[in-house]
């Protein structure tokens, strides 16, 4: 255990979700973690505790000026303990994030520690079902009750944990997405490269006209052109086009997935052509007029692989592989999750156990 690191357990504990009692997101563990951040102090008190409400100053800076970063990563049951997915590679991005947003850096290797500790404390909660796995939450807030316009100097780090099924009802089955050209989730410049809470609110609109129309997510465009696609609202997006595997470059407004890294990664490993470059709409309607779009998937922690069998814009239909999942999709997906869940040999290094 890390010396610096305070443990409470929990003397109330709660009872544990049926295996197929699992929405996403809505379940949590019995404890959390905390770690608190002051100007000229840095971060200090690292502790474990029962999860439970916090409380904050009406005029903390996080409710005003939106000050937050967070990050996803998910715990695996296999058979020789627990794995963590490329948690170094989150932890990574949380600091990127951090610096985008005026928040004082983490030390990567000390949270490192505290995370693998509060996961081996709550290791029961890691779902066995195929499918399943416990959620990983670190997020960082701005504390200080102060309404200047300016970066806060307190901090709280938490991390939360949640047992999680599939991050969409269907599991595999490809999904129908919507292509949105009217609003706007990031341009170059600004907050698309951080993972931070004002890129996903206001998506919100967009996703409630997608899901009112009967699809499961929104693709977004570019912010100046509304011609470049550039994400799905919760993964990065790929396209199968001829053999050759194309997908959005990072421009400075995608999200640096973590699981589009390591598809890439595969994908140059298996010797399958793969490109990241500017990808249009029209470009996309016209090879799938021609027949030419063969696969599309998306890629992320909370839905690993997710394939697309319709993408709708403008009042057309692009249906993609008869709305069924790509032969490279289910192989992606069955090597990512065999990886991670320790069914199949992790050469790529990418697994931390938890004894």
């Amino acid at each position: 255990m890390s010396t610096d690191l305070e443990i409470v357990k929990n003397t109330n504990l709660k009872a544990k979700p049926e295996k197929d009692q699992l929405p996403f997101g809505r379940t949590f563990t019995d404890h959390m973690f905390v770690m608190d951040y002051e100007t000229g102090k840095g971060w200090y008190e690292p502790r474990i505790i029962p999860y439970e409400p916090i409380t904050l100053d009406p005029a903390a800076m996080i409710f005003h000026y939106g000050q937050t970063v967070f990050e996803g990563l998910k715990a695996y049951r296999a058979n020789d303990g627990i794995l963590l997915f490329r948690p170094d590679k989150n932890l990574e991005r949380l600091n990127l994030s951090s610096e985008r947003l005026s928040i004082p850096p983490i030390d990567e290797e000390r949270v490192m520690g505290y995370l693998k500790e509060l996961i081996h404390l709550e290791q029961d909660w890691v779902p066995s079902t195929p499918g399943t796995s416990l959620y990983v939450r670190p997020y960082i807030i701005a504390t200080e009750p102060n309404l200047s316009v300016a970066p806060s100097n307190t901090y709280k780090l938490m991390i939360i944990l949640s047992p999680v099924g599939s991050y969409f009802s269907g599991g595999l089955t490809p999904v129908k997405i919507s292509v949105e050209d009217k609003f706007t989730r990031a341009v170059k410049g600004g907050t698309g490269m951080a993972k931070t809470a004002g890129n996903y609110s206001s998506a919100y609109q967009a996703q409630a006209k997608a899901y009112k129309d009967g699809n499961a997510d929104v693709l977004w465009l570019d912010g100046v052109e509304k011609r470049y696609i550039e994400e799905v609202g919760s993964m990065n997006i790929f396209f199968k086009i001829n053999g050759e595997v194309v997908t959005p470059e990072l421009n400075g407004s995608i999200l640096h997935g973590i699981t589009r890294m390591s598809v890439i990664e595969l994908l140059k490993k298996w010797g399958i052509p793969v490109t990241e470059r500017k990808v249009s709409i029209d470009e996309l309607h016209q090879l799938s007029e021609k027949g030419q779009l063969e696969e599309a998937f998306g890629t992320g922690t909370a839905a690993v692989i997710s394939p697309v069998g319709e993408l709708n814009w403008a009042g057309e239909k692009m249906i993609i592989n008869n709305h069924e999942i790509g032969e490279l999709s289910q192989k992606l997906y069955d090597t990512i999750t065999g990886i991670q869940t320790g069914k199949l040999e992790d050469s790529q290094n990418w697994t931390v156990t938890i004894k």
